[in-house]
Formats: structure tokens, C-alpha cells, sequence
């Protein structure tokens, strides 16, 4: 056989057998512990996206699948244009939901910005793609959930999907929840919409988190020490799905992630560990629009008539009906939004627009794997202070060597004081809970462009509020101001919170909690543990007695309500009685007028406002609203000194879980904000989620944790409630870091997915 004989014979036969020696594109092994939690293990990224996404959907496949149906637009073709569905922390009605994507998505910037991400960023979200689909292959059309079994919504997905969802996630405390605002908005003389339109404040939807970070001043081991305690939604795509991820070059974090999230967003590694709070920073900014006398999709900037830019949607709908068309109108200042009963509407001479420094925002992905590359807490400064990737949450980490961060640093509008009082209109001041509102006939209230942000526009991160301490830092989502009561933070923009304003009760619980606990001694994960699952209300401790004191006068229902309030504990565990009867209570109690002798003094924000006011009508005011919520109660069969398991629980099919907690505005810190469900029983609906203890020995991390509604959202898995009997029992999980941890808690063999 001559030369080249030999060379084509050789090449025939390497080309023969290609799955023999090719090596596959994507590669992982998921080993699962104690409570189903996965361990993924891959050497590149790809193939860590890829295990991810395969483990993800062997849990939740359901629910994520009906995330891409929601981030394409599609809701109202599968579920209905008039059904609901939560988005972000509210529920919205599928046509505006689908409007609001297709139109306010601009997938063709994203798919530019998205070749412009570290080739890591862009290897995570391909191999989520391909592991995604693999699941959907393996199972079958059989081995899908009943839940979505044969559903249309159930399809393979591509990169565009994962860009979606991405920006979706970016969004989720900003223009989400005003995406019915954004979608019904048109010009006077358009027949106005039915839907409901609000602008809710964050707090308002319950979104919250404790965070705490310990140094090695107070520790007692004389290490850092991270607690979390994020409150996000019990049901939906807003729930922390578990997971341990070791990747290429040393990457190794353990924690969770939100649906579609192909790492670790919040956990620790070997050296640090770190939490999120949703943050009082403000990541929108409102325009007030002049419009052009001549055409109201004209608007004035600097004297000049500039034209608003339109996009025309249609959203498809259920087979038989016809597409629905909408045209959006967006102008410099972001689109076009109305909520009439706020006073926001699109008149002739007016219009309103909003500007989210989140739109476009693919940083993130980068910045969570510096921060679960980090070995410091000062990486994991600078990873956040670089990127400016962090959407809408606070910072607080710790390290092994006894350092403590909190950062509220996030892609927030690069928007002074000065700048907000120059570019003030007449109605700015209805606003100032909410947001901040600019005039958008000048042009010189646009954001200020300062060097070195990785986009103009926004606040770079000296100009924001990072501390680094070696005794402690905490946050229950108030503003950066405190901290730590020994050391205020200077003040800073409004646009980033409040400052030398009342705090909130569960803020002040926090502060009042975690000083009484380190008065009695260091730290460590026993006490960390009772002080997450202390389960105390400070607006009972403050309110209770001098309102039993006023009791002598009370009679009726009034009465009845003072002889269960007196036998109650103050606190939300399983076993209290009378929590009910507050929780009904206090909402009510707390809009009297002049409810405290002390008022609010801003150099003493923890103590203050304070002591009852007991006397002529405000007392007259507090036995009424007890007597009201006693007579509600009694009317709906609810005893006045019934045990919280009793009225707080969730159903395992047909076993009822009692769930301890209650809610933040009482000054609880395992917040549990519950709605009643048909059978009378209070049900979460947000709160406690992910709670995590991570210290630090001279092996590494040692971490307690637990997931109050467990790993998956499928009826039939053995880990659909596991963990949340584990809560309710207040029975924390080693977590398995260590190799040989993981094999000592392995649950059924390791599985390696290839192609």
C-alpha cells in the first residue's frame, strides 16, 4: 500500500469510530445526598451548566417550564389571556404578562450583549441549554410530571430562552412589577384596558431577607460566621433550589440558586460565605413628560419636540381566537407606564416613563462566579463593586479569617441629591416612597455618566455603601444608613434609601436580638440558631404591657381578646396560643394615630418610637381594634387562644405540616407571610426559605441549613416536603461539603450524563 493508501486508511478508520475517542462536548455527574441535594461535578462549564440544568429539571420541571413559556410570551396562548400567574412577587394577567415581554425584551440586544460575556458566562448558559434538553430526552414523553405531562409548554429550549429568563431575573424588583403599568399604556383617546394596575412598594409584596455577617470579634472560634435568612416566595419560580457545584480551576460553592440559575447565587465555598437582602436602593428612576401640544407621542426635551419610538406586538392566543395586537411607546427616558389611580396617566399635556439601570443587565452571571471564586471577603468587594452586576440585593459575606462585609453595591441609577432636588417637579413629593421622579423636559436630568462603570449611567460603587468590620453587620431590608448601631453609615443619595428614618420592626428586632445575644457571649452555630428561629414579636414586647394595662377597662370582645393576649408567649411557635389573635390585631392597632408616647428619635433608632400610648382616645381606639379583630375571629371559628400549628400550616398531600414564623411588620424574624386558604388554615405565601449557618474550621466550611419547602415541586418526589418537616421541627441538616461527607450521606448512585 503506498503513502497515500496508508494516510486515507487512516483516516477512514479514525473518522469509523468517533463516540470511541471523541471527547464529549458536555459532561457531568450529579450524586444526590440527604434530601435530594445534588452534587454536581464537571470540568468545564459547560458541563457544569449542563449538570445543573439536568438536576434542576429531574426536581422542578414543571414549574421551569412554564418560566420559559412566561419569559417567551406565551401565557395566554397555553393558560388563557385572562388567567393569572405570579411575576416577579405579584400576581399579573397573562396578556399584560406576554405584552410586556415581548415588547419590553429586546432578545436582538441580548443576543449582542451576550457575545460580548466572558466565554465562562456564555459556556454555563449553553450547557444549560444542552442539559435542559437532555432531560426532556431521557425522560420521555412518559417520564414527564402529571403536572405538565403532554403540555405544549414542554418543549426543548434554546440560548434565546435563557436570555430571556435571564433579563426577567434582573428585573424581578423593578420594572416587573410594573410590567401591567408598562403593557397598557397608550395614548388618550385609546379605549382604556380593564386590568388592575398597581405600583407596589417592595415591601408591600413581601419581599424581604435577614442577613447577617459575624467577624472574628465576636465568634468563638474567632472566624467569620454568615448567617441567611432570605424570604422569597413558597410557590413559584422565585423558589432556592439546593445545589453543590465543583467546576474548573478550584471552583467549588455550595448553596442555591432561583429557577434557571445555572450556579450558586447565594452559598459559600471554602473560604467565604454570603448571603442576599433585597435592598431599599431604588434601581428605576420616573420621568414626568411634557408632551407636544400638537401630538401626545411627541414629548419635549430642551424646548424641542422629540418623538416617542413605538413597538407593535402580537400576542398569539388559544386555538380558535384571534392574535391580540398592542403597540407600546417608549421614549430616551424608558416606556411609556400608566396607574391611573395613582394619578399616572397619559394625558395630552403629560406622560410618564421609567428607566431601569436592570434592563440589559448579563453582569450578574460573571459576578456570582467571582464571588464563589472569592477567598476574602475583599474579593468579594471588588467582585460586586467591578461588575456592578448585583441587580437589586445586599452583600453580606464573611470569611475564614474573621472579616465581615455588608455591600449595597447594585446597578443603581448614577443619580445624586443635587440632582434629585434640581430635577424635581411639582409632584416629585407624591413619589418619594416609591421612587423618584425627574423632570424629562431637560436633558440634563438624565443619569450622570461617571468613568470607569462598566455602563454609563450608573452610580459607581464609591459612591455607594460597602463596610468591612471585624465585630458584626446585618441587614432586614432597610436602607445602608445602619448597619451596626455602634457605626451609621454617612449619608448618601436618596436614591439608595432612607436616612435617620424609622426603621422597621423587624430591623429593630434584628439589632435588639443579635445585641442582647452577643451580650451574653461569642457566637456560634447553636446560638446563631435560636436567634434565627427566636420566633419573637418586638411589636408584642412593645405594645403588650401597657395595652394589658388598658385591658381594666376593656369589656365584651374587647374582654375576651386581653384574657387570650395575657396567656400568650409573644412569640409564633407551633405551640403558642393567642398569636392568632395579634396577627389579626396589629395591622389595625398600628394605623392609630398617635400610637406612641416616644416618637421616633434618630438618635435612637432601635429603641425608638416607643411606649403605648394608653389614654382618652387612643386607648378608646386600641380596645375597639382588639374588640374588631376578637369579633372577626370568632365569626370565622378561629379560637382566640388556638395553637399557631394549628392555624399556620401546609398540606403534604393529605398530611397538615405546622409552620412556625409570623409576619415581619410584628417584628418576627423568621418572617411567614401567609394568606387563608379555602379551608380556613393560613397557608406561606413568602417568607423563611433558604436559612443558612455557615462557620468555618480548619477543614473548610461548616454549614447548617434547611429549604422550608424542600427541593422539589413535583407531588410524587420524595423530596416535595422532607426538608419542610425538617423546618417545622426545627431539625437543621449538616451539609455535606467534604468528599467524604457526600458519600457518607449519598442517597441511590452517582449518574454521569455525556454527549
Amino acid at each position: 500500500m503506498g503513502r497515500i493508501g496508508i494516510w486515507v486508511a487512516g483516516c477512514a478508520a479514525v473518522l469509523a469510530a468517533p463516540a470511541i475517542e471523541a471527547k464529549p462536548r458536555y459532561d457531568a455527574t450529579i450524586t444526590r445526598t440527604t434530601y435530594g441535594i445534588p452534587h454536581i461535578e464537571a470540568r468545564d462549564w459547560r458541563g457544569v451548566g449542563y449538570g445543573v440544568a439536568y438536576a434542576y429539571a429531574q426536581d422542578n420541571l414543571c414549574l421551569l417550564a412554564e418560566e420559559f413559556a412566561t419569559v417567551a410570551g406565551e401565557r395566554s396562548r397555553h393558560f388563557g389571556p385572562a388567567a393569572k400567574a405570579v411575576l416577579g412577587f405579584q400576581e399579573v394577567d397573562n396578556l399584560s404578562s406576554d405584552v410586556f415581554f415581548r415588547a419590553i425584551i429586546d432578545l436582538p440586544a441580548l443576543r449582542e450583549g451576550a457575545k460580548r460575556l466572558p466565554a465562562r458566562a456564555q459556556e454555563l448558559m449553553a450547557g444549560y441549554v444542552a442539559g435542559y434538553n437532555r432531560f426532556l430526552r431521557d425522560a420521555g414523553a412518559d417520564g414527564i410530571p402529571a403536572e405538565c405531562r403532554g403540555k405544549a409548554w414542554v418543549r426543548p429550549i434554546t440560548i434565546d430562552d435563557m436570555l430571556r429568563l435571564n433579563e426577567k431575573q434582573m428585573l424581578l424588583a423593578s420594572s416587573l412589577n410594573l410590567a401591567p403599568a408598562i403593557a397598557n399604556a397608550a395614548p388618550p383617546g385609546t379605549p382604556p384596558t380593564e386590568v388592575a394596575i398597581a405600583m407596589p412598594h417592595p415591601q408591600e409584596l413581601g419581599m424581604g431577607s435577614n442577613g447577617w455577617a459575624f467577624g472574628g470579634d465576636v465568634t468563638a472560634n474567632g472566624r467569620g460566621m454568615v448567617i441567611g435568612n432570605p424570604h422569597f416566595p413558597w410557590k413559584g419560580p422565585n423558589r432556592f433550589w439546593q445545589m453543590h457545584v465543583k467546576g474548573p480551576k478550584g471552583y467549588e460553592v455550595m448553596g442555591v440558586g432561583l429557577a434557571g440559575t445555572p450556579m450558586p447565587t447565594l452559598g459559600f465555598n471554602r473560604d467565604i460565605a454570603w448571603t442576599h437582602t433585597v435592598t431599599a436602593a431604588r434601581h428605576l428612576t420616573l420621568y414626568q413628560l411634557a408632551l407636544d401640544p400638537k401630538d401626545p407621542t411627541r414629548y419635549m426635551v430642551d424646548g424641542k419636540s422629540e418623538a416617542m419610538t413605538s413597538r407593535t406586538v402580537t400576542v398569539p392566543m388559544p386555538e380558535g381566537q384571534p392574535e391580540v395586537t398592542r403597540t407600546l411607546w417608549s421614549t430616551r427616558f424608558g416606556p411609556v407606564f400608566i396607574i391611573p389611580d395613582r394619578g399616572i396617566i397619559w394625558s395630552r399635556q403629560n406622560a410618564f416613563a421609567l428607566l431601569d439601570a436592570n434592563r440589559g443587565n448579563q453582569r450578574g452571571i460573571e459576578t456570582w462566579l467571582r464571588i464563589g471564586e472569592a477567598r476574602s471577603v475583599a474579593e468579594v468587594k471588588a467582585a460586586v463593586s467591578e461588575t456592578l452586576g448585583i441587580p437589586w440585593v445586599n452583600t453580606i459575606a464573611a470569611d475564614r479569617f474573621g472579616d465581615a462585609l455588608h455591600a449595597d453595591v447594585t446597578a443603581v441609577p448614577n443619580v445624586s441629591a443635587a440632582k434629585v432636588k434640581a430635577c424635581s417637579t411639582p409632584i416629585s413629593g407624591l413619589f418619594a416612597q416609591l421612587a423618584i421622579l425627574l423632570d424629562g423636559s431637560k436633558s440634563a436630568c438624565a443619569w450622570d455618566v461617571a468613568e470607569g462603570t462598566p455602563v454609563p449611567g450608573l452610580m459607581p460603587a464609591h459612591d455607594q455603601a460597602a463596610t468591612v468590620v471585624r465585630s458584626y453587620l446585618t441587614n432586614s431590608n432597610d436602607s445602608y444608613w445602619i448597619s451596626n448601631p455602634a457605626m451609621p453609615h454617612r449619608e448618601l443619595s436618596p436614591i439608595l434609601g432612607d436616612y435617620r428614618k424609622a426603621r422597621t420592626l423587624r430591623t429593630r428586632s434584628n439589632f435588639t436580638e443579635t445585641e442582647a445575644m452577643l451580650a451574653a457571649g461569642k457566637l456560634d452555630h447553636a446560638r446563631a440558631a435560636a436567634l434565627v428561629f427566636g420566633n419573637k414579636s418586638l411589636a408584642a414586647d412593645l405594645a403588650l404591657p401597657r395595652l394589658l394595662t388598658l385591658c381594666a377597662k376593656a369589656e365584651g370582645a374587647a374582654a375576651r381578646g386581653c384574657a387570650a393576649l395575657a396567656k400568650w408567649d409573644r412569640r409564633f411557635e407551633t405551640e403558642s396560643r393567642g398569636a392568632a389573635l395579634f396577627r389579626a390585631f396589629w395591622p389595625q392597632a398600628e394605623r392609630i394615630k398617635g400610637l406612641w408616647e416616644v416618637p421616633f428619635d434618630p438618635a435612637q433608632p432601635i429603641t425608638t418610637p416607643r411606649d403605648l400610648a394608653t389614654e382618652g382616645e387612643t386607648g378608646a381606639k386600641l380596645l375597639e381594634a382588639l374588640a374588631a379583630a376578637v369579633t372577626a375571629m370568632e365569626q370565622a371559628g378561629h379560637a382566640l387562644d388556638g395553637r399557631w400549628g394549628d392555624e399556620q400550616q401546609v398540606m403534604a398531600g393529605d398530611e397538615a405540616i405546622p409552620i412556625h414564623g409570623g409576619p415581619g411588620g410584628l417584628g418576627v424574624l423568621n418572617m411567614q407571610e401567609s394568606d387563608r386558604a379555602p379551608n380556613g388554615k393560613l397557608v406561606p405565601r413568602h417568607g423563611t426559605s433558604y436559612i443558612q449557618i455557615v462557620g468555618f474550621d480548619d477543614q473548610g466550611p461548616v454549614a447548617d441549613a434547611i429549604l422550608s419547602y424542600s427541593q422539589s415541586t413535583n407531588p410524587a418526589s420524595p423530596h416535595a416536603a422532607d426538608q419542610t418537616r425538617a423546618y417545622a421541627e426545627k431539625r437543621w441538616h449538616r451539609l455535606p461539603f467534604h468528599r467524604k461527607d457526600i458519600r457518607a450521606q449519598a442517597i441511590g448512585k452517582a449518574i454521569r450524563i455525556r454527549e
